[in-house]
C-alpha cells in the first residue's frame, strides 16, 4: 500500500506603493538538551489541531486536509522578516510563549526539526522546502537572505512581476521541478500588484510495512450521510493491527506504520458523533491513544482506495487565530526590505492524498483461508473518518484530515 501526499502553500505579498520601490509541558520530564525540540513539538501539535478545528468549522460538510508542519515552518520562516507586533502575532499564533522561548531558540528548533526530518529513514520519501520570489526592482536585506538560508535552507529568486504571465509560469515550473513533477499549475493567474511571493512545498510518499493485497480490493458502499452512498474501491487486509475502541470518545481507530518513522491513525467516529470527536481531539488525545492501542489484535480492515485534494486561502483563518497584521498596512516587514511597505494579500494552501495498496513487499498470501481461534474484529471505514499522518520520532504532524467524501467529486 502506498500513500502519497502533496502540499503547496503560497504567500502573496503586495505593496501599498509601487513608487516606494522605485525610489513547554509540566507533566513530562524532558532533558535540557531535548527541551527546545519538545517545546516545538508541543507548539506545532497544538497549532495543528487549532487550525484543523477552524477549517472543519468553515466547511463541515466537505473534506478537510492540510499539512500542519509545513504551514508552521512557512509562517516561522516569514516571521524572520517581521518586526514588532507583526512578529509577535505570528509566533504567538503558532503557539509559542515568547516570555519562555526566545525568537532565536524558535528558529534553531525549526532548523533542528528540518534536519531530523531530512535525515530520517529513507523509506519515507519527503521533499520539503521554501523559496522566496521577489520583484527584480526590490532589494532585500542581506541579513534576511542569510537567515532564511541558515535556518530554513531557503533561497530567494529574482523575477519580473511586471510580466505576470511569465512570472506565473516560472514559479509553477520551479515548484514542479522541486516536487519531481508531482504538482503543476499551482495557480492560474497573479493579481496585480505583486512584489514578493513566498512558496512552501512538501512532497511526501510513504511505503507501508504491511501492504494490502490488490486482489482483495472490492467495490463497496461509502455512506456520505444518513441517506446517500457512493461506490468506492475498498482495500482489505486481515492481520495483526494496532487497534483501539475508545472508551472516552465515541470512536474506533487503527494505527498503520510506514517503513521508517511514519505513522498513520485512521479514526472512525460512531455514526452521528463526528463533531464530538473533532472538537475533543488534541495532543493529549493523541498521546492517550498511542498509549492505549492494543497490540496483537486480529483485525479485518477495510479502507477506501481514494484520492482527496483540498485547496485553501488561509488568510481569514489566520486572522481568527490572531495573526492579523500580516494582512494590513500595519504589517512590519522591515526585516525583509526597508524600501516599501509590504503586506500579505493571500495565503494559499493545497494538499492531496492518494491511498493505494502497494508496499515495500508484496502482501502476504497463504494458499488457502486462514483459520483463527478467535473471530477477527471487523472495521470498515465506509463512512466519514479522520486521518492523522505524523513522524513518530519528532511528533511532527505531516497531514491532518477529515474525509467526508472519499472521491474527488
Amino acid at each position: 500500500m502506498m500513500l502519497q501526499a502533496l502540499y503547496i502553500c503560497l504567500f502573496w505579498l503586495s505593496t501599498s506603493s509601487l513608487r516606494a520601490i522605485q525610489a513547554e509541558d509540566s507533566n513530562v520530564d524532558v532533558s535540557m538538551s531535548l527541551r527546545p525540540h519538545w517545546d516545538l513539538a508541543l507548539a506545532n501539535t497544538d497549532f495543528a489541531f487549532t487550525l484543523f478545528k477552524r477549517l472543519v468549522a468553515l466547511a463541515p460538510g466537505e473534506n478537510t486536509f492540510f499539512s500542519p508542519v509545513s504551514i508552521s515552518i512557512a509562517l516561522a520562516m516569514l516571521s524572520l522578516g517581521t518586526h514588532s507586533v507583526t512578529q509577535t502575532q505570528v509566533l504567538q499564533g503558532l503557539g509559542f510563549n515568547l516570555t519562555e522561548t526566545s525568537e532565536a531558540k524558535i528558529h534553531q528548533a525549526f532548523q533542528n526539526l528540518s534536519h531530523l526530518l531530512g535525515e530520517a529513514d529513507t523509506s519515507l520519501e519527503m521533499i520539503m522546502g521554501n523559496a522566496l520570489f521577489l520583484d527584480h526592482r526590490l532589494k532585500l536585506l542581506e541579513s534576511f537572505l542569510e537567515d532564511i538560508k541558515h535556518y530554513y535552507e531557503s533561497e530567494a529568486l529574482t523575477i519580473d512581476f511586471q510580466d505576470l504571465a511569465k512570472a506565473r509560469r516560472e514559479i509553477n515550473k520551479y515548484v514542479k521541478n522541486k516536487t519531481q513533477g508531482n504538482t503543476v499549475d499551482i495557480f492560474s493567474k497573479l493579481d496585480d500588484p505583486v512584489l514578493l511571493i513566498l512558496v512552501n512545498y512538501i512532497f511526501f510518499k510513504g511505503t507501508w510495512e504491511h501492504p494490502f493485497d490488490p486482489n482483495s480490493t472490492r467495490e463497496g458502499d461509502f455512506h456520505l450521510n444518513g441517506t446517500s452512498t457512493v461506490k468506492v474501491p475498498m482495500m482489505s487486509n486481515l492481520g495483526t493491527i494496532k487497534y483501539l475502541n475508545d472508551t472516552v470518545l465515541p470512536c474506533q481507530l487503527v494505527q498503520l506504520d510506514y517503513m521508517g518513522n511514519g505513522t498513520v491513525f485512521f479514526i472512525l467516529p460512531e455514526k452521528g458523533k463526528m463533531d464530538m470527536v473533532v472538537n475533543a481531539v488534541d495532543r493529549d488525545t493523541i498521546q492517550r491513544w498511542s498509549q492505549s492501542l492494543i497490540r496483537g489484535s486480529q483485525v479485518d480492515l477495510s479502507i477506501p482506495k481514494v484520492s482527496i485534494s483540498r485547496a485553501y486561502d488561509l488568510g481569514g483563518v489566520l486572522r481568527d487565530l490572531g495573526i492579523a497584521d500580516l494582512f494590513t498596512s500595519q504589517a512590519s516587514f522591515s526585516g525583509i526590505t526597508q524600501e516599501t511597505q509590504l503586506k500579505v494579500s493571500k495565503v494559499l494552501h493545497k494538499a492531496a492524498l492518494h491511498l493505494h495498496e502497494k508496499g515495500v513487499m508484496p502482501a502476504a498470501t497463504t494458499g488457502g483461508a486462514q483459520r483463527l481461534e478467535v473471530p477477527p474484529l471487523v472495521i470498515k471505514f465506509n463512512r466519514p473518518f479522520l486521518v492523522l499522518i505524523f513522524d513518530h520520532s519528532t511528533w511532527s504532524t505531516f497531514f491532518l484530515g477529515k474525509i467526508v467524501k472519499p472521491t474527488n467529486m
